[in-house]
């Protein structure tokens, strides 16, 4: 019995297979797009509540205020890309990508935006009733906007044959991914074409515009004052981010970076180092540092994970080998040592003790392949932890203090710097955690710099061929064991380093903050999420992943007992949507999307 096929119902026009998602003319959707989001700035100077019980004060007329100015931003943005998409002469530098593309996400993101905080209004106040007109006039534009810019046609997708002899339930499904391909089709774009080379001059006043345009986003999402208004920035920096992808900025500002990838590092730092300056209290560069903490001991796990290929679910006991090492000899009054060793002496020491430890729990295990590793390395990390827990002077030798752990540990003092004093700098007041913030900086400059020249040499080069195929690189005379012992030794040493700066920034070294998994990172189930989430094998991913993992837990304070399970939804929509990361390499995106043109280079790690 032959089974036969049909092919779905195709247009037989060519305007239908370039029509939109909404059935209005092209270019009535087109003026629709670019008119709301006029309509939106507009919008964004009248009132939107009659009261100032609702944060950010939106009564007064021609001053946005709080979640105004992110949905004029989101309005300017819709205007611009509207604009460009009618091929004004001037603005094509503006999207080299895809102009109707970048539209929709604007548009969508804009929406999002309005009608989140005309919906916040309403649930907090007590119904619609309390908005004043401008609100109704956002509401109004942003939905305008969005409808027309759906309205703007795209290629379809060849529709997929199915079986006439299919179920009811068989038929629906198809026909659900036939439209869902429809709407990816709908905001994909286009790879931009290669931009002519720019002066070197001006090249490097791109990169210091990106760069401090990061630091003005970061600056603002980590000082955001209350729950609407990190939501919305979210909404915003994330929807707006990817109108700019789509619009082929972001992949001409990357082509940029990567041909001064020096220059780029030492701004990206220098913008890291500015933001301490830009605070009038030590309020959020406490966030920063341990944000920073997080993100260096990510790094040092990236080159297990996202280099050589090895599952460690215990790393996040090698930072507490380095601050436990830090602390019993920095002169701390819990310390049975009663010694004093200058800082440079203690980091050297917290590095080579976790590194010691690496090779230990490596030697015997990294024989081991997949979960079988895995396994083990959770093993150790409890082992950890139960044996500082134990070593009080009851259970076991009088070393840690047990649950107590090492207290009142000391500020650093280096060369006379005092980092539990306030100082001047640049004349701005720079406080305790932001001096650690400062060495922090510091100390992932030397993780990155490791990371990067690691992974180009040829022992980098042999992890990247044992994480593809570990039978192939043995059977091409790579040593396997050597090799993975090198990987998991350095990741251990560097998150050492990054231990022995976190025992004196929290003033007390405890074994609970070394768990597998608990609400506030690090921990090594949130620092894999942060290599995975960021992206596996790069120095950017594991860095904005980290940033992101601690930053999003803080501010979801406000959702109680559902704050881990709203976090974790998101997490779970990111990776069924974004699998290779927010910031792949090369190689692996590849991986996950075949469809993708395949890059004429690819560097040794694949980026």
């Amino acid at each position: 019995m032959t089974t036969q096929t049909t092919a779905a119902e195709t247009p037989s026009t060519p305007t239908a297979a370039q029509a939109g998602l909404i059935g209005l003319p092209a270019p009535l959707g087109r003026a629709l797009a670019t008119g709301g989001g006029v309509l939106t700035i507009v919008s964004t100077f009248l009132a939107w509540t009659w009261t100032a019980e609702f944060p950010g004060d939106l009564t007064v007329y021609g001053y946005p205020g709080g979640l105004q100015v992110l949905v004029l931003i989101g309005g300017v943005l819709t205007t611009l890309f509207g604009v460009a998409s009618y091929g004004v002469k001037g603005l094509g530098w503006l999207t080299p990508g895809s102009a109707d593309s970048a539209l929709k996400t604007a548009a969508l993101g804009t929406f999002a935006t309005a009608w989140y905080t005309v919906i916040a209004i309403s649930a907090k106040l007590g119904g619609l009733v309390n908005l004043e007109p401008g609100g109704y006039v956002v509401a109004v534009a942003t939905l305008a906007a969005l409808l027309g810019a759906l309205a703007l046609p795209f290629e379809r997708p060849e529709p997929e044959p199915f079986d006439p002899d299919d179920t009811g339930r068989e038929r629906f499904r198809h026909q659900s991914r036939q439209k869902w391909n429809n709407v990816k089709a709908a905001f994909a774009s286009e790879a931009p074409a290669p931009a002519r080379t720019l002066p070197a001059y001006a090249e490097i006043l791109v990169i210091a515009a990106a760069m401090a345009l990061g630091l003005i986003v970061f600056t603002y999402g980590i000082g955001t004052e209350y729950d609407q208004l990190f939501i919305g920035f979210l909404l915003t920096a994330g929807f707006g981010f990817g109108a700019l992808a789509k619009a082929g900025l972001v992949a001409r500002v990357s082509a940029i970076t990567a041909r001064h990838r020096n220059i780029t590092m030492a701004g990206a730092f220098a913008a890291a180092a500015a933001f301490p300056l830009t605070q009038s209290n030590d309020q959020y560069a406490t966030i920063g540092v341990y944000i920073l903490i997080f993100a260096t001991v990510a790094l040092g796990l990236n080159i297990v994970v996202g280099l050589a290929g090895l599952l460690d679910l215990g790393y996040v006991a090698f930072l507490g080998v380095g601050a436990y090492t830090a602390a019993l000899v920095s002169g701390s009054p819990s310390s049975p040592l009663h010694v004093q060793w200058p800082f440079w002496a203690s980091a050297l020491l917290g590095a080579a003790v976790a590194m010691v430890f690496g090779v230990l729990i490596g030697a015997p295990t990294l024989r081991l392949r997949g979960d079988y590793l895995a396994i083990v390395t959770l093993g150790f990390g409890e082992i950890f932890r139960i044996t500082v827990l134990n070593m009080d002077g009851t259970s076991g030798p009088d070393v840690t203090n047990g649950s107590n752990g090492i207290s009142s540990i000391p500020n650093l003092n280096i060369l006379g710097f005092d980092f539990g004093q306030e100082h001047q700098l640049l004349g701005a007041t720079v406080g305790r955690f932001a001096n650690y913030f400062l060495l922090m900086l510091l100390i992932t400059f030397i993780v990155v710099v490791v990371f990067r020249r690691s992974s180009d040499s040829r022992i980098g080069r042999a992890w990247i061929a044992i994480r593809e195929d570990e039978t192939a690189a043995l059977a091409m005379g790579i040593n396997g064991f050597r090799v993975k012992l090198i990987a998991f030794a350095l990741g251990a040493c560097l998150a050492g380093l990054a231990g022995s700066v976190q025992a004196h920034v929290t003033y007390t070294v405890t074994p609970e903050q070394y768990q597998f998994a608990h609400v506030v990172p690090p921990n090594s189930a949130f620092l894999l999420a942060a290599v995975v989430l960021g992206g596996m094998g790069t120095i950017a991913g594991p860095l904005v992943g980290a940033a992101l993992l601690y930053l999003i837990p803080a501010k979801l304070q406000f959702l109680g007992d559902y704050q881990l399970f709203a976090f974790g939804v998101a997490l779970v929509l990111l990776m069924r949507f974004r699998p290779e990361g927010l910031i792949p390499n090369r190689r692996r995106q590849l991986e996950f999307h075949e469809e993708t043109e395949a890059p004429a280079v690819l560097s040794k790690a694949g980026a």
